[in-house]
């Protein structure tokens, strides 16, 4: 079976990419490798193997266009209204807390926060099948 290892994103500040995700979601470096062109950090949290690969192409000044394609990452979290407070007075200006109902009963309940390139974030209260 394949095993999920990392997701890509393309920043334009890694030093500021490096420090949202360590203080949004307590990622830390795991690897970075500097090549003539571009750099690539891997980060990745105590809870899970799952890493983030962060790419800087080096001399790029534009804003990456994201489409119509890119979805989200998701991160679960014990307490949701804590987390929302906490990246509020970091000032990273989360989306209001959200709630979803299935059948009659709690789906999810989360909120999005957006990296310094503008990658949406979806922070999800543990529960049901958000593990």
């Amino acid at each position: 079976m394949a095993k999920p290892i990392h997701m890509m994103i393309r920043v334009l500040d890694l030093e500021r990419s490096i420090s949202f995700y360590r203080q949004a979601f307590g990622l830390e470096v795991a690897d970075r490798f500097d090549f003539d062109d571009f750099v690539l950090v891997y980060l990745r949290g105590p809870e899970s193997e799952f890493e983030i690969e962060l790419t800087l192409n080096k001399g790029r000044t534009e804003p990456y266009s994201h489409g119509d394609g890119y979805g989200h990452v998701a991160f679960v979290v014990e307490d949701l209204d804590a987390e929302h407070r906490r990246l509020t007075e970091l000032g990273f200006a989360p989306a209001p807390i959200k709630e979803f109902y299935r059948e009659g009963g709690l789906m999810a309940r989360f909120f999005f926060v957006q990296d310094p390139d503008g990658y949406k974030i979806e922070v999800l209260q543990r529960h049901g099948r958000y593990r």
